[in-house]
């Protein structure tokens, strides 16, 4: 059989991975209304279902790899939220590409990717269509539905693999940059901090300390400032104020059984024989200890991924449920029946079984339906509010008559506090100007906010009393380096008449064979950088904040090019900036194609989602 390329087998796995492992144990998202896709890019729907199967799936996957379960809330603080939308969003602006390109895999390609799937086919080793049905009801698709999204993910591989094939930077390049990183310095230095002072610094009066601020008060300065007031009315400040039917939590939590109630389960691995004799001798090799798990499984010509069940509960393991619940972890089981044959079993795992009554439920319950509820009584109070602001009322009786909630702000770009977490906020701060009027703004969360510029202060001197800190400081700090100035440039003069470090009763540091992103404790900024622009036998001084160091270079070591190291190294580097020449060329015409197509997005949709995972 001709080899298979290898853009279609990565779309194909690539594929199967998100249904096979990233969906099990979790469900489509239980939305009220007709709502089914939370925007689109060009002529492309993004699934309610397709965002909330992606970010489960991100959650599961910062879970395993932590070892502890991570909240939605936690999330939406790193951002996985927004980072899922947006490689979504990107996802069909590919999609939409290829289709405007006429790109797309045929019928037998399809086929061909299809009859390549382990999980589609029986136990003589053929497609299995039961099978095939069987596993996407599992994974919730139709067959439709994952013929589709296979065609798709084919598409935008190839399309990938047409933009970026050939892509390489020059040798030179790469050698160039093994010479400039691979050199190396030996070099002895020594710090003089406060306590290497002669004397001790005096402590600054008042008039000393102002005659400072007075000759560098240009150095003093505060940002451009705006000084806001707002009104923001938060969907969270109105949850006591939702109502909710115990017949609707109710509701809620039989919708979220397989969340509260689920049985025992356990971390499975199935390799499945063609007969019972066969399924005989490996047990039996197995036993006399000739083999491993690991040998059998390649044997058959199959990755320990192909036999990887996921998490199941005894259930589903049909007739040899009880033989593999009963064997211990670590142990392999079997063999036993299978619906597709006889098959050895190995545990990997245990997953408790997790009961939560519905009186415990209870407040996450009310939590998440009132997030939801408040988000929509506050979206559609928007409209109100924004007549209100156009028919005169102003900010304060917005905020008497209202919910919503007055607050001022000296507003600078380095402003992150309260609202101004928030970047529509942040975004609106930074564009009003005094002869805008207050109107309505949606935040993230589905808040609402609505702000007026009062004062507009442009960039300007501080007052002494606004930094006399900072002033201290800064005369501290000057005065411990002008002192030790003195000190280093003589001990700078002796050494470069013989002394040595020690004889002058410094405390020397002796550095071999550093390279040039060394990160050496206490040395001032740039001080690895400087080193690397000395000549051998030169001795600097350098200073920082409140310290000054002198250091003399040693040694200079030129990177050896030609031995086995460089050489890998010059590869792994030609590697590593051809793949990101790639990324970047791909990124660039993936957000082109983006922007091309247009994109909407539902914020409602998105918000209801999101509040599903809370």
């Amino acid at each position: 059989m001709a080899k298979k390329s290898s853009v279609g087998k990565t779309a194909m796995w690539g594929l199967m991975g998100l249904l096979f492992l990233g969906l099990g144990g979790f469900g489509a998202v239980n939305l009220s209304g007709n709502i089914r896709t939370i925007g689109s890019v060009g002529d492309k729907p993004i699934s309610v279902d397709t965002y909330a199967r992606q970010m489960q799936q991100e959650l599961r996957a910062i879970s395993q790899q932590t070892g502890s379960a991570m909240s939605f809330a936690q999330a939406q603080q790193l951002g996985l939220d927004t980072a899922v939308l947006q490689r979504l969003m990107r996802e069909r602006a590919l999609d939409h590409e290829a289709t405007q390109m006429g790109l797309s895999i045929g019928d037998e390609v399809l086929r061909d990717r299809i009859l390549e799937i382990p999980s589609f086919q029986g136990v003589d080793g053929n497609f299995d269509r039961d099978g095939y049905a069987q596993a996407l009801r599992s994974a919730g698709l139709n067959e439709a539905e994952f013929e589709t999204s296979l065609r798709e993910e084919t598409a935008r591989q190839l399309l990938q693999g047409a933009i970026l094939s050939g892509v390489e930077m020059p040798a030179a390049y790469a050698e160039t940059l093994v010479a400039y990183v691979g050199e190396t310095r030996n070099f002895t230095w020594a710090l003089l901090d406060e306590s290497a002072l002669d004397a001790p610094v005096v402590e600054p009066d008042e008039a000393t300390l102002r005659a400072y601020f007075d000759a560098n008060a240009d150095s003093f300065v505060l940002p451009a400032t705006k000084k806001i007031t707002y009104a923001w009315l938060n969907p969270t400040d109105i949850l006591d104020q939702v109502e909710i039917p115990e017949a609707d939590l109710r509701a809620e939590y039989d919708a979220r059984s397989d969340q509260y109630n689920q049985p025992e389960r356990r971390l499975v691995e199935r390799l499945v024989f063609a007969n019972q004799e066969a399924a005989d001798q490996a047990a039996a090799a197995l036993e006399v200890g000739g083999t491993t798990f690991e040998a059998l499984v390649q044997e058959r010509g199959l990755a320990l991924a192909d036999v990887d069940l996921g998490d199941v509960d005894q259930q589903a393991l049909g007739a040899a449920g009880e033989t593999v619940f009963d064997a211990e972890v670590g142990t392999v089981a079997g063999p036993a029946d299978s619906n597709l044959g006889p098959a050895l079993f190995r545990v990997n795992g245990v997953l408790p079984a997790q009961t939560v009554t519905f009186e415990d439920a209870l407040p996450e319950l009310r939590d998440a339906i009132a997030a939801d509820r408040a988000v929509r009584i506050v979206e559609a109070q928007a409209e109100d509010f924004d007549d209100r602001l156009a028919g005169g009322a102003t900010l304060e009786q917005l905020a008497e008559e209202t919910d919503m909630v007055l607050g001022q702000i000296d507003w600078t770009v380095d402003s992150s506090a309260g609202l101004a977490a928030y970047e529509a906020f942040r975004e609106a701060a930074a564009t009003v100007s005094e002869r805008d009027f207050p109107k309505v703004d949606q935040l993230g969360d589905g808040g609402l906010f609505a702000l007026r510029l009062d004062e507009a202060l442009s960039e300007r001197p501080a007052a002494f009393e606004d930094v006399t800190e900072e002033v201290a400081e800064r005369w501290r700090a000057e005065q411990i380096v002008t002192a030790l100035r003195v000190q280093a440039d003589a001990a700078k003069a002796a050494i470069e008449g013989g002394s040595t470090m020690a004889d002058l009763g410094l405390s020397p540091r002796e550095e071999l064979d550093q390279t040039r992103n060394a990160l050496l404790p206490a040395a001032p900024e740039g001080f690895t950088e400087e080193v690397f622009e000395m000549e051998t036998g030169e001795i600097r001084t350098m200073e920082g904040s409140d310290t000054i160091v002198i250091v003399r270079l040693d040694a200079i070591t030129p990177a050896d090019e030609n031995n086995a190291e460089s050489a890998a190294l010059v590869a792994g580097l030609r590697g590593q900036q051809n793949e990101a020449l790639a990324r970047g060329l791909f990124d660039i015409f993936a957000q082109d194609a983006l922007q091309r197509a247009g994109q909407t997005i539902d914020p409602r949709a998105v918000s209801a989602v999101n509040v599903s995972f809370q």
